[in-house]
């Protein structure tokens, strides 16, 4: 028990950087030369060691359209929001998907769903 209770002890801060970032919100709107999204991430960033560095707009078909790269972390400012423009949408899509990546645990699994 006394091993358990150490090795809970050496994991629980584990548990805190596998938070995955979250997506708050996303606005999308076509513009002359290309559809803007602007998303609204929340994350426990902790500093350059650990904080959201991505979010990508994606086709249904899991191809990539889009990336925002964010070049530093939010530690004071969350949720924060991004905005990305001159994405290219082929002609006839209905809807997009955006993920999210954090520096130390990747791209996460969540797809936040976009009707355009």
């Amino acid at each position: 028990m006394k091993y358990l209770a150490l090795l809970f002890s050496t994991l629980g801060p584990l548990a805190v950087l596998a938070e995955p970032v979250e997506i708050v919100a996303v606005e999308a709107r076509m513009g002359a030369s290309g559809w803007r999204f602007d998303v609204t991430l929340a994350h426990p960033d902790t500093g350059w060691a650990h904080y959201a560095d991505a979010w990508e707009v994606l086709d249904a078909d899991g191809r990539s359209l889009g990336t925002r790269t964010l070049l530093h972390p939010h530690e004071t400012e969350q949720p924060f929001t991004r905005a990305l423009g001159d994405v290219a949408i082929p002609a006839g899509t209905a809807r997009v998907f955006i993920r999210a990546r954090c520096s130390v645990d990747g791209w996460g699994a969540a797809l936040f769903e976009v009707t355009l």
